[in-house]
């Protein structure tokens, strides 16, 4: 693969970080063997997909809807049994996960824009349920987190779910638009990676449990808006990626207790041009592993591990909701080694899912859900 990497000085408590100039980033070629189809239609805003293990794929309307897919075809009928969902700005039906077991206890998990709690709006949440398939419904709905307080703001609202080979559950809240105050805050939600358990319990060795001032949910901290997570399955390092100011997107290696900066430091400058600070790099907060400048808006993150593509299998693939591709990132233990352009004009990117049938899907604002087979 084709480097564009710029190496950077490596701080106390941190990674190294490599920055990118997107407009300079080199396409690969590897999508040549490879084209899109159009899997589904109708969906405007397609923020995550799973497919279940009798093949439906399932997909998240952010204004509030759940989508089902069987046999190629988007069914009239929506998943019934949703909570109340705030479609606010940004907020709205977020992002899904299948329990590790679900195949015994069909539990699905999404995150939402709730206006339960403090304060008028509404703030993100983390909810389970149990999936009937058959009759297209929600039961047994279970409130396992709740970000405090509620905000009217549009913006931030994160949000991504993974579960780790252990069973531990991972979810990403933004910092709300109030970054002054919520991200390096240990007692504020928002601006954080949390870790539960799959009951909603939280982890006795969570890095702050039990803390004065803090919340016992948070894994890591100093974070501006999430809005990919995955895992690479080969030294279970958590990756994630998140929006940067105008400049700064961020790709992230998150560690137990780590915090990431924001707003202290950053790479990126406001969106009328004035700094938002004068730092990049302060002891105890960590580096990224890589920013872009300019911002590429990243959203949706996966690792390919499918033999249906041997030039992709191996490395992450992160979207573009600026620039309308994919990156195809390559990484080694927890450094980023390349990234390279594929499928340069695929669409806004919101989301991926590499699906049990070992295609990967592409969600599309404004178009619906594409689908990469080899030619």
């Amino acid at each position: 693969m084709k480097k564009q990497l710029m190496a950077l000085a490596t701080i106390v408590f941190s990674t190294t970080c490599n920055a990118y100039d997107s407009h300079t980033m080199q396409s690969s070629g590897l999508d040549g063997n490879l084209a899109t189809t159009l899997f589904a239609e109708g969906i405007s805003i397609p923020w995550a997909m799973v497919q279940l293990p009798s093949k439906e794929i399932l997909i998240s309307e952010r204004s509030g809807r759940l989508r089902v897919v069987k046999n190629g075809v988007l069914l009239a009928q929506s998943i019934a049994g949703l909570p109340a969902i705030h479609s606010n700005g940004q907020g709205g039906l977020l992002d899904l996960a299948l329990h590790p077991d679900f195949a015994n206890n069909h539990w699905l998990y999404f995150t939402y824009a709730s206006k339960q709690g403090i304060g008028s709006g509404s703030n993100t949440a983390l909810m389970r349920a149990t999936l009937d398939i058959s009759n297209k419904y929600l039961t047994d709905l279970k409130l396992l987190y709740k970000a405090q307080p509620n905000s009217n703001k549009g913006q931030h609202y994160g949000s991504r779910i993974v579960f780790d080979e252990k069973g531990f559950v991972y979810f990403s809240v933004g910092d709300r638009g109030n970054r002054d105050v919520n991200p390096q805050d240990l007692n504020k939600d928002g601006g954080k990676i949390y870790r539960l358990h799959d009951d909603g319990s939280i982890p006795l060795d969570n890095p702050f449990y039990g803390q004065t001032g803090a919340k016992s949910a948070i894994f890591s901290y100093g974070h501006r808006n999430p809005q990919g997570l995955s895992i690479d399955p080969l030294t279970k390092t958590i990756w994630s990626h998140e929006h940067g100011p105008r400049g700064g997107d961020e790709v992230n290696v998150i560690t137990k207790g780590a915090n990431y900066g924001w707003p202290v430091i950053s790479y990126g400058i406001n969106y009328n041009g004035t700094k938002i600070t004068d730092k990049t790099a302060m002891p105890d907060m960590q580096q990224p592993a890589l920013y872009w400048t300019p911002s590429i808006a990243p959203s949706g993150m996966i690792y390919v591990s499918s033999d249906k593509y041997p030039t992709l299998k191996g490395s992450f693939l992160i979207g573009s909701l600026k620039f309308n591709h994919l990156v195809l990132l390559a990484v080694k233990d927890k450094t980023v080694t390349s990234q390279e352009k594929i499928f340069e004009d695929i669409g806004r990117v919101r989301s991926l899912m590499q699906g049990i049938d070992g295609y990967i899907y592409v969600g599309i604002d404004g178009v619906g859900i594409k689908k990469i087979v080899p030619k």
